[in-house]
């Protein structure tokens, strides 16, 4: 094709083969049918339920009670009063829904099915459309669909050469009601509901402009006459954000309307294209001759496609763009913003103890900060019910969120132990305020955005945190270790006091909250006791066999290859392991990754997208490789989209390993703008350019064999800057920063404290730095010392 595209030579036999378009609020899967086209259509606010408080009144009480067991070792016990007492079972599973589906059925495409040729569809990533073309007879047909950013709605072209057309809109729920009038087809309803009442305010308009032909109202459809060419226009909305559903479609697809196709195409393309072109990437020549479905299948066989991997990373950005577009009413959820039906897998809601936090992992270093921006609206509405919950269950002031939360902000410890009793959710969502603060160096940010979230997250912490009676540290709990369990006295559990990764989240944000408390000079009194918590945390542990220890103590897996590797936060997304500053956590942390893949880990898309990152923290861009090929392998459909088993798109896959493609080439966390840390070597030669480092920095690297070739890193705010490489750099035209100099937003929390049980032979790798101011507006070449 010669172009980013995905693309196929036959029409979508299910949803999942489908195409996905979207604008943040507005999502489609185009299948590309020939006598029958649908396009499924989603609207980010048809959530069913609403907002319920569900705390137990004695929640605080036992809550105490589970910690003394905890203390004794009485493990079971405290499980059953967790799951009795503290966590809550809600009565109905509120649910994110699809809005509807649009049919278009072609008068004579029965007839020409058979003689259909030259068929093609797919999807342009560079210009955010879907397609479909075939010749069929002496006439050649083209669609095309897109999702309009500039203008909030679908838009469907057809070029249908005089050819007669039926639209409908099904929405197969009780309470919608479609009709029909003159040329637009209306949809009204609610989403459904499982506790009291119904969902929200639903509603969509279709607009029909055919161009030499005539359009009429036929039931409950819409029948276009020996038209040259029709343009389709749909808006949807719910009273989540709009007033008057209904009268804010109709309006959306006037005023679209009111201009050309190609001026609102134009438009389209052009406000995309300011997000999707920061980024170009190139990783060697592929196979885009090919249809992706049979690449996707080379590679299974074990066939090379570095353009492959390439075009994943940019569909990985493509799908951020679209599911989180600012301002976005809410953020990309399990599923983006695209699901089938009205019951989707795990409610396509949002997970917090990893999901919704991948989904954003791309965001900042692959030059999407504005997408971001939803998931920092939804944060400040969540603590705003997460602090009656932090009062609620443990008595304390701040805000807490659990493992999963929805469109109405629930923030209540739910079902099982297991899953719900982990009180890190929150505070993990606030680390990725921080996060864009490091990269953007934008002090009116952390003092708006940031700093209240880190604030709220510190306050809950230092509440929560309890000292440990038989050593004095302080812990978190009762706390899981995110969905796993582990046997102890007879039972199968999965409460402890002090679980690794609580303690590496409680560590990062309070380290975080006391940076930006300084910076700001806010709250000195509260910034001491960060300090003194940070000083009395609990320290991480390395067990007898060499790896990192997941709980307190030295249990028994139920499941040692589980998918969550939760202890390695600390590695990433964390900044507090690292080969450099920390050999001996590290290797622990590897032998940790050893030990899951032996036992069969890495056993969904997002667990191995999480790997590939992992080992590139490692630098260790071989295995890092071998984690995103087995992502592409086993856990990716024809599409690209991601697959979680037994058949379930996630889309938290393709953002990790977007993610994780971004951090073998850049990494930033470490003190050091550090260039390919992670390059294996089936990507001989090429070049990035636009990815986004911590302190304010663009990168553009380019690489021949395996070796740098040269890097331009553009300053935007200036400030001193380091660069790591693993050969020796200079840097032209550059002043040398001080002796000791460093960057702030480049700094990374102190080493944690550890104790080890057995010692690692582990040493740290010989990489060079050089270090040199920059202004702001500047660019810099960094090559190596002897070129």
């Amino acid at each position: 094709m010669g172009r980013l595209a995905i693309w196929f030579r036959r029409p979508a036999r299910e949803w999942l083969e489908a195409l996905p378009v979207g604008n943040g609020l507005l999502g489609a899967m185009v299948f590309g049918g020939v006598p029958l086209e649908r396009i499924q259509v989603n609207e980010k606010t048809v959530w069913s339920g609403c907002s319920y408080n569900l705390e137990r009144p004695d929640a605080r009480e036992h809550v105490e009670r589970a910690r003394k067991l905890l203390f004794e070792g009485r493990y079971c016990e405290a499980e059953e009063l967790v799951r009795n007492h503290v966590t809550v079972w809600p009565p109905g599973r509120h649910s994110y829904e699809m809005l509807c589906n649009v049919y278009l059925e072609f008068s004579d495409a029965r007839d020409l099915v058979y003689s259909v040729r030259e068929y093609s569809r797919g999807l342009d990533l560079e210009e955010a459309v879907a397609w479909v073309e075939y010749a069929a007879g002496q006439r050649r047909h083209r669609r095309e669909v897109f999702a309009s950013f500039a203008d909030k709605v679908l838009v469907a072209r057809i070029e249908s050469s005089g050819r007669d057309l039926n639209l409908s809109v099904s929405a197969e729920r009780r309470s919608a009601e479609v009709s029909a009038e003159g040329d637009t087809i209306l949809l009204r309803g609610h989403a459904l509901c499982a506790c009291h009442g119904a969902g929200v305010e639903l509603a969509a308009a279709l607009k029909v402009l055919a161009e030499g032909g005539s359009v009429e109202a036929r039931g409950r459809g819409l029948h276009v006459r020996g038209a040259e060419r029709v343009t389709l226009l749909l808006a949807g909305a719910t009273s989540y954000w709009a007033r008057d559903p209904l009268r804010a479609c109709r309006d959306a697809v006037e005023r679209a309307a009111s201009m050309s196709y190609g001026e609102l195409r134009r438009r389209h393309v052009e406000r995309y294209r300011e997000l999707f072109g920061r980024v170009e990437l190139y990783l060697g020549e592929g196979r885009d001759d090919l249809p992706t479905d049979e690449r996707v299948e080379a590679v299974r066989r074990g066939l090379e496609d570095p353009a492959l991997e390439a075009l994943y990373f940019q569909f990985g950005r493509y799908l951020l763009i679209s599911s989180s577009f600012p301002g976005s009413p809410l953020p990309a959820n399990l599923q983006g913003i695209w699901a089938d039906g009205y019951a989707p897998p795990w409610n396509s809601d949002y997970h917090l103890n990893i999901n919704l936090e991948m989904n954003y992992w791309p965001a900042e270093v692959a030059s999407l900060p504005e997408c971001h921006e939803p998931l920092f609206d939804f944060l400040d509405r969540l603590r705003e019910r997460g602090r009656e919950t932090a009062g609620n269950v443990y008595g304390c002031p701040g805000f807490v969120a659990h493992h999963t939360t929805d469109a109405w902000f629930f923030t209540s410890p739910e079902s099982e132990p297991v899953w719900g009793m982990w009180a890190m959710g929150g505070a993990w969502l606030t680390l990725h305020a921080w996060e864009h603060y490091l990269f953007s160096g934008d002090e009116e940010f952390l003092r708006r955005r940031a700093y209240p979230a880190l604030r709220g997250a510190a306050e809950f912490l230092l509440c929560y945190l309890t000292e440990d009676p038989r050593t004095g540290h302080l812990v978190t709990g009762p706390s899981n270790s995110p969905e796993n369990l582990f046997r102890v006295g007879g039972c199968v559990a999965s409460l402890s006091m002090g679980p690794a990764m609580d303690l590496e989240i409680t560590y990062e944000v309070l380290y975080a909250f006391v940076k930006a408390s300084e910076i700001l000079g806010l709250d000195p009194e509260l910034r001491e006791r960060a300090k003194r918590a940070l000083e009395r945390l609990a320290p991480l542990q390395i067990g007898s066999d060499g790896r990192l220890m997941e709980w307190p103590e030295e249990f028994e897996e139920v499941e040692p290859g589980h998918r969550h590797q939760s202890h390695l936060f600390a590695l990433y997304p964390g900044r507090q392991i690292s080969p450099v500053r920390t050999p001996e956590l590290a290797e622990a942390a590897r032998r940790v990754l050893e030990e899951r893949l032996r036992h069969g880990g890495g056993s969904t898309g997002w667990s191995r997208a999480w790997m590939t990152s992992l080992y590139a923290r490692l630098l260790d861009g071989e295995k890092a490789h071998e984690c995103l090929l087995e992502l592409l392998r086993r856990f990716t459909l024809p599409n690209l989209l991601d697959l979680h088993p037994p058949r379930i798109f996630q889309i938290d896959g393709n953002l990790g390993g977007c993610a994780g493609i971004a951090e073998m080439l850049l990494q930033s966390h470490d003190g050091a703008i550090h260039l390919l840390p992670a390059l294996p070597s089936s990507w001989r030669s090429g070049y990035v350019r636009g990815l986004r480092a911590r302190g304010g920095f663009v990168v553009d690297i380019y690489w021949r064999e395996g070796r740098l070739e040269k890097a331009v890193i553009r300053s935007t705010i200036g400030g001193v800057c380091r660069v790591r490489y693993r050969e020796p750099v200079k840097v032209e035209g550059a002043e040398p920063a001080p002796e000791g100099a460093a960057n702030p937003l480049l700094e990374p929390p102190p080493p944690p404290k550890y104790v080890a049980r057995a010692r690692l032979s582990a040493s740290r790798p010989k990489l060079y730095e050089v270090a040199f101011k920059t202004g702001a507006g500047r660019s810099y070449v960094v090559a190596p010392a002897e070129a």
